[in-house]
């Protein structure tokens, strides 16, 4: 009763600022807007503290409205203090995390959180002061010089007086960190003359930046190819007209980063703001010293490496104005930057531009929703495009923009296909073909770089016993171990378990264990087998934990510490080596032959990508396949570097199969430590799901045939880390109902949520 009376108004709502507000907590029951009396220094978009609930315990939350009258008839409580002095969302984030809200079907307070570091709510992270030092005001310099000397002329304190003749010839405000650094053990002096009241102690704000003590040398812009600047010319009209989303396709060594960074400047020059999305955080630091060198310290990054108070400090900077330009991996699309002019997402086809965490969503669409909010153009970009934006491209959604040449006339690489078929039935039982050996050598020989690419971190990719072809798999997850032999563990690439290797097989109690596949430490070590001496970087998720870690090995590598650059799909994307001029694609089957519809386009990709790397300085770039399926479209199109030949094979398969683009999958995870009531909640499920979308599809005199298929049951991948986990999956044809479809399929999985639901997603990222 007291809580309601101190929160009562003591005047009429009208005249009185009254602010909407949605607290921090995700939970559906909670997920709207509250309005409480708010004083008038309350802005849209500020983090506020807000009493709430039956004991008006203090709640963040965000104002998403404000107005001056109020309808309702129920006391209000007030807002008990703004959080910040300025708004952590823009206008425009409001109406972007709406719309992630329903495009995305999840909570608004989850679509709001993406927008501000996690570390900013509940305070757990502060700003940075630093202590400083400067004159007292008043004081005058040759006056107390005068004082400091004893009758012999020697200083009475030599340390006092180096302080003091440090600041006033400086005349500035000085860190004590930096004076100590300039007068070591001036500890002492600085506090004896803050109490003699000659120097006044300050503090003052300072940013943590990632890339401290790295300074780019500066670049200019570089003379474009006739290719480069018609781009240019024509992403420069789009900008004009405020809006377009543009594919470009070049192809490996093409000169698009050249293009983005010139179509930036004038983002820039016209008061506007750029994003530049990256698909690996391996990419981000050579991108970040390129960025650096043209635009300076307008440039800010946003990726998960960075520390807390790194990537809080990075948000500041944007949101306060001091940052223009911002780089990073996926969640940098959500940056607060204001007037976004252009938004560029390189290597668009990579899958890790789609989140696999509630929410979601797409960087690609979120971005693309950003533009048309701000009145900005999206630009794709890729030397092998996903199948849809291609597919939108010559449907004319996309405007097809090509460079389909090397900068300088640079010729692509050429490219060999070794059948290791052949090469066992040789007795060639080793990792590396007599091809790639000879290739390596010559590589070497000549004081020149290579790349090894394998998708397949660790040893061996499975341990079994030759006696019985038992499969040690992992006691949390339906899936076969790793075998590190650094380690000498095998390591469950799931869940992270790890287990000793036994002596005889568990099943039959043979000591006939073996290890079976290659990864990329097996390449790593037959690598210095047969070419002792030469030193190798090997670079894959176990060898990139730490911080800094990839900027690292890529900094060495580009010295010229080693000669190979071993490494899982970390290699493959965007990094420019000059000095490379061989790669060799170990086993190219382990990309080929995966479940999944996209697989054979994951395959061209990756292949195309990495081939990319070999030449890109002087032309003379060579590249070795080793395949066990010499005639498999994706490696003899990537063998050619023949995108438009692999799109028009590939896009027949889709429609005749009526795959995406031409349809649309829907994924609904279960997961559970029981299984029992879970395979009943799937079925329960499952069955109402496909009465809602018949029922949908009805409504809008569809046939019930465009409800392709639909089925459920234990998931590809049947438990993981403990827990047992079951699919719906269904594929609906893309017709003018499909909305009103997914629609109904979004309202039924809200109304019927249960513990065992986990997920539910569209054309997901995969199947298992």
């Amino acid at each position: 009763r007291k809580a309601r009376r101190r929160y009562r108004p003591s005047c009429p709502c009208r005249g009185a600022l009254f602010a909407q507000v949605i607290v921090d907590i995700a939970n559906s029951g909670v997920d709207r807007l509250f309005t409480y009396r708010a004083e008038d220094n309350i802005i849209l978009g500020q983090r506020v503290l807000v009493p709430f609930g039956s004991g008006n315990k203090p709640i963040e939350g965000y104002v998403l409205g404000i107005s001056e009258s109020y309808e309702g008839n129920i006391a209000l409580k007030s807002i008990i203090r703004p959080l910040e002095p300025y708004s952590v969302l823009t206008h425009e984030q409001i109406r972007l995390a709406y719309w992630i809200k329903q495009s995305y079907n999840c909570l608004l307070v989850d679509a709001l959180r993406l927008m501000i570091p996690a570390q900013l709510r509940r305070g757990r992270v502060k700003e940075k002061r630093v202590r400083t030092v400067k004159l007292a005001d008043g004081v005058d310099p040759q006056f107390i010089r005068a004082g400091m000397p004893k009758k012999d002329g020697s200083p009475k304190s030599p340390k006092q007086k180096e302080v003091f003749d440090l600041l006033s010839e400086s005349n500035a405000e000085m860190s004590t960190a930096d004076i100590c650094a300039f007068i070591p053990g001036a500890s002492s002096a600085i506090k004896a003359l803050i109490d003699k009241g000659y120097i006044t102690e300050a503090g003052r704000e300072t940013y943590r930046d990632p890339y401290a003590g790295r300074i780019p040398p500066r670049t200019m812009p570089l003379t474009l190819s006739a290719a480069q600047a018609d781009v240019l010319e024509k992403i420069s009209a789009a900008m004009d007209r405020r809006e377009g989303t543009m594919l470009l396709h070049g192809v490996t060594g093409s000169g698009k980063t050249e293009v983005y960074m010139q179509a930036i400047a004038k983002a820039l020059d016209e008061g506007g703001s750029a994003i530049v999305l990256v698909p690996e955080i391996s990419l981000t630091p050579q991108a970040m010293d390129r960025f650096r060198g043209r635009f300076g310290e307008q440039v800010a990054v946003l990726h998960s490496r960075l520390s807390p108070g790194e990537r809080y400090d990075e948000w500041r900077r944007i949101r306060l104005g001091k940052a223009k330009v911002v780089l990073g991996a996926r969640s940098a699309v959500f940056a607060p930057l204001e007037n976004i002019r252009l938004i560029v997402v390189d290597e668009e086809h990579e899958q890790s531009y789609s989140s696999e965490m509630t929410p979601r969503y797409s960087a690609i669409e979120v971005a693309q929703k950003r533009c048309k909010l701000n009145g900005g153009v999206l630009l794709l970009g890729s030397a092998t495009p996903s199948v849809t934006s291609y597919f939108r491209a010559k449907r004319g959604r996309y405007a097809l923009l090509e460079l389909p040449e090397r900068i300088n006339d640079l010729p692509l690489p050429k490219v060999d296909i070794v059948d290791m078929r052949q090469e066992f039935a040789a007795g060639n039982t080793g990792i590396f073909s007599g091809r790639l050996y000879h290739e390596l050598k010559a590589c070497l020989d000549r004081n020149e770089q290579a790349i090894l690419f394998i998708n397949r971190r660790g040893y061996s990719t499975f341990v079994s016993c030759r006696s019985c072809g038992y499969v040690f798999k992992c006691d949390n997850c339906d899936v076969s171990m790793t075998y590190h032999k650094i380690d000498k563990l095998m390591k469950c690439h799931y869940c992270g378990r790890t287990k000793n290797i036994p002596k005889v097989c568990p099943e039959c109690g043979k000591p006939h264990i073996k290890f079976f596949g290659v990864g990329t430490q097996q390449v790593e070590e037959q690598l210095r087998d047969s070419f002792p001496g030469v030193k190798s970087l090997r670079m894959d998720m176990d060898t990139t934990q730490t911080r800094n870690a990839h900027y690292d090995i890529l900094s060495r590598f580009s010295r010229g510490d080693a000669q190979v650059l071993i490494g899982t799909q970390m290699v493959a994307k965007g990094l420019d080596m000059p000095n490379v001029s061989l790669v060799g694609i170990v086993a190219a089957d382990a990309s080929l032959h995966i479940p999944d519809y996209r697989s054979c386009e994951r395959a061209f990709q990756l292949f195309t990508q990495v081939a990319g790397r070999a030449g890109r300085a002087n032309g003379n770039g060579r590249v070795v396949i080793q395949t066990y399926t010499p005639d498999h479209p994706a490696v003899v199109l990537a063998s050619r570097h023949d995108y438009k030949g692999f799109y028009e094979y590939e896009i027949a398969q889709r429609r005749a199969a009526l795959f995406p683009p031409y349809a649309l999958f829907v994924r609904v995870l279960f997961i559970h430590e029981d299984q029992a009531p879970l395979c009943e909640a799937e079925e329960r499920f499952a069955l109402g799901l496909k009465d809602a979308i018949l029922q949908a599809l009805k409504a809008q005199g569809a046939d019930e045939r465009e409800l392709l298929f639909m089925v459920w049951g234990e998931a590809p991948i049947k438990r993981i880390d403990g827990k047992y986990r079951r699919q719906i999956v269904l594929k609906l044809a893309r017709t003018k109902h499909t909305p009103k479809a997914v629609d109904a399929i979004y309202s039924y999985s809200n109304a019927h949520r249960s513990d065992y639901f986990c997920s539910l997603e569209l054309n997901p990222g995969d199947m298992f």
